[in-house]
């Protein structure tokens, strides 16, 4: 039998996971813009505004140029 808390905790449970996928979404559309950002930057420009972050996203975010721009 369905009560009316199953419905209230199943609706909430689809609230989060709408509101969990639109946030990764936005995040993943945010990164690849700023890559694309980064890619048309020309080498030196991107170097000082890549050794501004820390390095672990340094890291990351080089290896994303490389892969998806071929650049290093």
């Amino acid at each position: 039998m369905i009560t009316g808390t199953s419905i209230v905790v199943w609706t909430v449970s689809a609230v989060l996971a709408a509101g969990i996928g639109w946030s990764r979404y936005e995040k993943k559309k945010t990164r690849d813009k700023y890559l694309a950002q980064l890619a048309a930057m020309e080498r030196e420009d991107r170097e000082k505004l890549l050794l501004r972050l820390n390095p672990v996203l340094q890291t990351e975010v080089r290896q994303q140029l490389m892969c998806r721009y071929g650049l290093s």
